[in-house]
């Protein structure tokens, strides 16, 4: 698989977000399953894999790290062959406390993970106050060599430009997809200008880019978040129908599949931008890595630019989500 860089660390152009297999789509694997999907992810080139310490299921405090355990099991002998990128949920403001609360929290990234560092550090969520405080305090954890880089996630280019001119990021998270193309106008050509890699969560839109949902698709009712994505209620999934046809259509032209369509088409348009599909089903994380293979012409990437502009995209999700 093809590199990019998040800064100055090398990644695999299509990285693995490991939530399923802790919260969000249902019942989860047995962590026996997770282990082993993570590790052929890893016989399939992926070298970049994103987790957070609050993915647990339900969310529930009571779990907190159930994630970050399982890939530090599944990595734990090829820890210096990969890139882990984990997320730090604040209780609340942190100021002038920053390095003191983030250290905490690190604490337990690192325990959990078997590491003694991380590679990309993230605030998961952050209104944008004293964020000035928190880049000096990420400067201080790559000083001390408990982190190599830092990013922030669900934010706009404000926050990300105060941030920045403390400590340079090595990457933002943010939610992007054909379905949610706001950080095109801002976010990405800013990271791009800056050399922050841009990371982008649901790029397959919890699989509406897939194909396979349907408007009768049924969504398992315990933990499960797309029972509550705007784009997957019926009406909307109905409504989106012409992108999924025309995602299909050149999925066909290429011989690939359409979720593949959809992470080759960014992977086009952005230097910079390093894709974290995730799944909790063994054969959909390696078809999402294949991704990597599919190569659009400037022809087909142009065609395809211009099918998705007749588009409407119904149903709208925003910065929200995990």
């Amino acid at each position: 698989m093809e590199e990019r860089m998040l800064r100055d660390i090398e990644v695999s152009e299509v990285g693995m977000g490991c939530m399923a297999f802790s919260h969000g789509y249902g019942k989860i694997p047995p962590e026996r399953y997770s282990i082993e999907a993570i590790r052929e992810a890893y016989d399939h080139g992926c070298t970049f894999f994103d987790t957070a310490e609050i993915y647990g299921p339900n969310l529930s405090p009571l779990h907190r790290g159930h994630n970050e355990t399982i890939l530090g099991k599944a990595l734990a002998d090829v820890r210096d062959e990969v890139v882990i990128g984990t997320k730090m949920m604040p209780r609340g403001g942190m100021g002038r406390n920053a390095y003191r609360e983030l250290r905490q929290h690190l604490d337990g990234s690192l325990e959990r993970l078997r590491t003694d560092y991380i590679d990309v550090y993230y605030i998961h969520r952050t209104s944008g106050e004293a964020i000035e405080d928190v880049a000096f305090a990420m400067g201080r954890l790559m000083d001390e060599g408990l982190i190599r880089g830092w990013g922030l996630s669900q934010v706009d280019v404000d926050v990300i430009d105060r941030a920045q001119q403390v400590t340079p990021l090595a990457a933002i998270q943010n939610i992007y997809s054909m379905v949610e193309r706001d950080c095109e106008h801002a976010v990405i050509p800013y990271c791009l200008e800056h050399d922050i890699g841009f990371v982008p969560f649901s790029p397959i839109a919890s699989g509406l880019l897939s194909g396979k949902i349907t408007p009768e698709t049924k969504f398992e009712r315990h933990d499960d978040v797309r029972n509550w994505v705007p784009q997957l209620s019926k009406r909307n999934i109905e409504g989106n129908q012409p992108i999924i046809d025309v995602i299909t259509e050149f999925a066909e032209l290429k011989g690939c599949m359409p979720a593949q369509i959809s992470l080759a088409w960014m992977l086009h348009k952005w230097s910079n931008v390093v894709p974290i599909p995730g799944s909790k089903n063994k054969e959909r994380i390696i078809e999402n890595l294949g991704a990597s293979k599919v190569e659009l012409t400037g022809a087909e990437f142009a065609a395809l630019e211009a099918a998705l502009d007749e588009c409407t995209v119904h149903g709208h999700r925003g910065l929200g989500g995990f």
